[in-house]
């Protein structure tokens, strides 16, 4: 039986995790309804050790978030971009987010490192670009959905070939894609409201310190069906 594997690149906040879980377990939550009989989902922790199996071993891959930053370069993130470069190359199915979407940048030859106008989190409207209406993953979703975000770093230069599928006010990369199923999102398709809630509230100092409102974050946070989408959509590329 084929395996889709988790590549967990950090832990929630422990009032996150205690509440509703890890990464690794909001990323199962929204998958495991729609994922078929002949796939299997696994969990890998990237800072234990590469994955064991090369990457055409899987018939996926989703590489989580993390608090870590990937211009900081920590062993373990360094030692798996070689993994996933492989895996582009072998053509694997690939889903990164927030950090992992970055990771993939950075593996790729781009540049992923702090954002100039500060940390953007909350519940915020993201675009698709032409290509982005266009691409099998998004093309079936609205021009404009909202998305839960919370990060710090963006991916700041483009790698080679990279397609720009989605963008919004404060990131023009808020959606990559490198191959014919290869993906990342800046954005957090596991997240559910309360998850971004919990994120609003533990940022609440670090968001008032850049001259954001957090209360005003936290009244817009909001259902975000169509992002969620995304991950049950991937499995259909698996």
């Amino acid at each position: 039986m084929s395996s889709l594997v988790i590549i967990k690149t950090g832990d929630a906040f422990p009032e996150v995790v205690d509440a509703h879980g890890d990464f690794e377990q909001l990323f199962i939550r929204q998958l495991r309804e729609a994922l078929p009989e002949t796939l299997t989902l696994s969990v890998w922790d990237a800072r234990d050790a590469v994955p064991a199996e090369p990457a055409a071993a899987y018939a996926g891959v989703i590489i989580t978030g993390s608090h870590s930053m990937v211009s900081e370069a920590p062993p373990w993130s360094e030692a798996l971009k070689p993994w996933l470069r492989q895996a582009l190359a072998d053509e694997v199915p690939m889903l990164g987010v927030c950090y992992g979407h970055q990771l993939m940048a950075a593996a790729f030859d781009g540049i992923s490192d702090y954002h100039p106008a500060g940390r953007e989190s909350g519940t915020h409207a993201v675009r698709l670009t032409r290509a982005g209406q266009e691409d099998p993953l998004f093309g079936q979703l609205p021009a404009c959905f909202p998305a839960h975000l919370t990060h710090a770093q963006s991916v700041m230069q483009l790698p080679p070939d990279t397609t720009i599928l989605a963008h919004n006010s404060h990131d023009a990369h808020q959606a990559l894609r490198y191959g014919a199923r290869q993906w990342s999102v800046q954005f957090h398709p596991e997240f559910t409201a309360p998850v971004m809630r919990a994120y609003l509230e533990r940022q609440k100092a670090a968001l008032r310190d850049q001259g954001d409102d957090p209360e005003a974050l936290l009244l817009g946070v909001g259902d975000t069906p169509e992002a969620s989408s995304l991950l049950r959509r991937f499995l259909a590329f698996v």
